[in-house]
């Protein structure tokens, strides 16, 4: 089969679009009837009339067309996003035209296939001259965001027509899920349940950890002096390492369909217990389904596990498969820490729930609606 090249036609149109607007309909009509009125009456007036409202259409295209050429965008948006949460992006758009102005743009935001108005007008880009611009974005479900590209549009000069066209920039962004404050109820059970589970392991601390002989390279400062004055024998000390407190958060990730929205209501659940967790210092490892995480503090580590509940998905369950509640891995392992764990389906006798079902150390915690 011959290969078909677009027509020079196909390519012009193919990313632009026009639309008649309600001045132009009404001009439209008001150049038909003149053109009715020449006809019949043979008047060259009316003809004069006619040449130039439709003088009037051919201008208004050209104009318009001048304004959507040679413009080029640059986005900029936030490294994540949380769903609800408005955050600031910043759209730079360029006239790389040397001569023609660019007049009324309106600017759209084309995501999916859909535009999104965000308010972004321009009255007028000179010549190679720049415009930034600021608005909010808000995603309302986790996951990508992908934003294909900027649709602009114009009613230059006389409003009879709106003329669109696309230009394309890909861009991908993920959406973490909602953080919300925790209830009281839960926010009891998080801190009351259970022992701390601190973990004693040598490190930078006050605390007395353990006493060792003297070995090469040992810090002069660590030694203990009674225990060597009675021992006669050089002996250092062992600090404790502070904030070692641990928790594990395991949500999994299989429920059906119809517990599809209350699976995002524990995925909200989880990633504001995390939260939580990590702003009280809690060293922290995330489970979801078969995905594990490594333990961690600080700001990049609470990042990367929020990156984790937001490209989670629900997987349906096998046919007359038993649900169990204990998470994967070793028993052993989850004793380094305070488990905590929530779960938005029980199994087949879970048939309408109102809040997913939230254990800590194996104790069902009441209070999982966490909204204030």
């Amino acid at each position: 089969m011959p290969l078909q090249y677009p027509s020079l036609a196909q390519r012009l149109f193919r990313r632009r679009s026009t639309r008649i607007t309600s001045e132009g309909v009404q001009f439209l009509l008001f150049t038909l009837a003149i053109g009715i009125a020449a006809i019949n009456t043979g008047n060259n007036l009316f003809y004069l009339l006619l040449a130039m409202m439709l003088s009037l259409i051919l201008i208004s295209g050209i104009v318009a067309e001048h304004s959507l050429r040679r413009l080029e965008f640059h986005r900029h948006l936030p490294d994540h996003l949380i769903v609800n949460e408005p955050a600031t992006a910043t759209l730079v758009v360029k006239n790389r035209k040397s001569q023609f102005p660019s007049f009324s743009l309106k600017l759209f935001d084309v995501s999916d296939g859909r535009e999104l108005d965000r308010g972004l007008e321009i009255r007028q880009l000179l010549p190679g001259a720049s415009r930034l611009l600021s608005y909010p974005i808000v995603a309302t479900r986790r996951g990508r965001l992908r934003l294909d590209g900027i649709r602009t549009g114009t009613e230059f000069p006389f409003g009879l027509f709106m003329k669109r066209t696309f230009y394309p920039i890909e861009e991908t962004v993920i959406v973490c899920p909602e953080l919300k404050p925790i209830d009281e109820g839960l926010l009891q059970g998080l801190l009351t349940a259970g022992p701390e589970h601190i973990v004693n392991r040598r490190g930078h601390g006050n605390d007395l950890y353990n006493l060792r002989l003297y070995q090469a390279g040992d810090d002069s400062r660590k030694i203990h002096w009674p225990t060597t004055a009675r021992t006669s024998q050089l002996t250092v000390r062992e600090t404790e390492a502070e904030d070692q407190r641990r928790a594990i958060v395991y949500l999994p990730t299989v429920a059906p369909v119809s517990h599809d929205a209350l699976f995002e209501q524990a995925v909200s659940i989880t990633a504001s217990i995390v939260q939580l967790l990590a702003q009280r210092g809690y060293g922290l490892q995330l489970i979801v389904g078969s995905s594990r995480s490594s333990f961690g503090q600080g700001d990049l580590h609470f990042l990367g596990l929020l990156r984790m509940l937001a490209l989670c998905e629900r997987r349906s369950p096998p046919a007359e498969s038993p649900v169990s509640g204990e998470p994967p891995g070793d028993p052993l392992e989850a004793q380094e820490g305070k488990m905590i764990v929530v779960q938005s389906w029980l199994g087949p006798n879970d048939i309408e729930p109102r809040h997913p079902t939230i254990l800590i150390d194996g104790a069902v915690i009441a209070g999982a609606s966490h909204a204030v």
